[in-house]
């Protein structure tokens, strides 16, 4: 049996990159299935009816990587 597939962009916080055919990765507080909302970092069609594979956090887990690419050095 199939769960309700259903999302919610709560709060855009901002594009990361643009991709080709206007996919854009960015970085959204989404509800999944109505639960609160996390932050969530992924590529997006232009009318965000579709999606790629991507990432979802909570605070604290963003946080912690925060802290972590705060502490190395991007080259």
């Amino acid at each position: 049996m199939a769960d309700d597939f259903s999302y919610e962009i709560v709060k855009p916080v901002g594009v990361v990159s643009e991709g080709k055919g206007g996919w854009n990765l960015e970085l959204n507080m989404v509800s999944w299935g109505g639960r609160p909302a996390k932050y969530d970092l992924r590529s997006w069609a232009p009318d965000h009816q579709k999606m790629g594979k991507g990432l979802t956090l909570s605070a604290e887990e963003l946080k912690a990587l925060k802290d972590l690419l705060d502490k190395i050095e991007i080259e």
